[in-house]
C-alpha cells in the first residue's frame, strides 16, 4: 500500500456514508479516493479507481454487497474488504473468519481504529495475494464462487447478468429458460438449458425440483408434503410461487436441506 491506503466507501444512505468519510478523516494514511451508493456503482468505482481497501455495506436495495465481491475478483490487484454492516450476530459469526473484518453500525470510532489496524497488518503481511485469497474464502462462505458466476437475461432490448443469488428459480417453458427473481421473470440466452445452468450453477444452492424447473434453496420459503408422493415448495419471490418437487427428488431435497 505504500503508506496510504486508498479506500472507497460503500452505502446506500448518504449520512452512513458521512459519517464513516468523517470517522476516516482521523486517520491520516487513509484516502478516501471514492464512493458508491449501490452495488452497481460500487463495481463501477472499484473499477475505476482500483482501491487497497473498500468499507462495504450489505444490505442495500437490488443487488446486495456480496454481489460486488464477485465482480472485485476480476480485478488486479484486488482490494481487501472490510464489512460495515447492521447484520445481526448470526450472519456476522458466518463471515467473522473470512473478511478482513467487519464494523457494526453506528460505527464505533475505537472499533474503526482496531479495523484499520487489522488492515494495515494483513496488506503488510500478504500482500495483494493475500487480498485475492480473503475474497476467494468469503465468496466460498457465501455461497459464492471465484469464477465470478453469472446469468445472462434479456431485458428491454438489452443484455443484463444478474447474480445467482438473486435468482428464486428457472423456469423451462415455451421452450425457453426464464429467470424469476423478486418480482421480474427474464428470458434467458436461447441456447441455455436447464441441464447447462446445472453444471454452471455448481457451488451454489441450486436444486432440480423436477424437470422443467431449478429452484434456489436459500428462497425456499415453506415446504410441505404433496399428492402422489410429491411436495410443494413456496417461493420467496414476492408472489409466493409454488413449485413442485418430483416423487423421485424428494430425498434428494430433504438430503439437500438436511431434513
Amino acid at each position: 500500500m505504500n503508506g496510504t491506503i486508498r479506500t472507497i466507501l460503500v452505502d446506500d444512505e448518504p449520512p452512513a456514508l458521512d459519517e464513516l468519510n468523517y470517522l476516516l478523516s482521523a486517520h491520516p494514511d487513509v484516502d478516501v479516493v471514492g464512493t458508491a451508493a449501490s452495488a452497481a456503482e460500487a463495481a463501477r468505482t472499484i473499477a475505476a479507481k482500483r482501491p487497497d481497501l473498500v468499507f462495504l455495506d450489505i444490505q442495500m436495495p437490488g443487488r446486495d454487497g456480496f454481489s460486488v465481491l464477485g465482480e472485485i475478483m476480476e480485478l488486479e490487484p484486488q482490494p481487501l474488504v472490510v464489512f460495515v454492516t447492521a447484520f445481526d450476530e448470526y450472519a456476522i459469526r458466518a463471515f467473522e473468519e473470512n473478511a478482513v473484518d467487519y464494523i457494526l453500525k453506528p460505527v464505533d470510532p475505537r472499533r474503526l481504529a482496531a479495523s484499520l489496524d487489522r488492515v494495515r497488518k494483513r496488506a503488510g503481511a500478504d500482500g495483494e495475494s493475500g487480498a485475492g485469497e480473503m475474497l476467494r474464502r468469503l465468496l466460498a462462505g457465501a455461497g459464492l464462487k471465484p469464477g465470478v458466476t453469472r446469468i445472462s437475461v434479456e431485458h428491454g432490448g438489452r443484455n443484463i447478468l444478474l447474480n445467482p443469488r438473486e435468482i428464486a428459480y428457472f423456469n423451462y417453458e415455451n421452450r425457453r429458460v426464464h429467470a424469476v427473481t423478486r418480482g421480474q421473470v427474464y428470458p434467458c440466452s436461447c441456447d441455455l438449458t436447464l441441464d447447462r445452468l446445472e453444471e454452471r450453477l455448481e457451488g451454489f444452492p441450486f436444486f432440480r425440483a423436477n424437470r422443467s424447473q431449478l429452484v434456489n434453496l436459500a428462497l425456499v420459503r415453506t415446504y410441505a408434503p404433496w399428492f402422489n408422493g410429491k411436495y410443494v415448495l413456496t417461493m420467496n419471490d414476492g408472489a409466493e410461487t409454488e413449485v413442485a418437487v418430483s416423487k423421485g427428488r424428494v430425498r434428494a431435497f430433504r438430503d439437500a436441506m438436511e431434513l
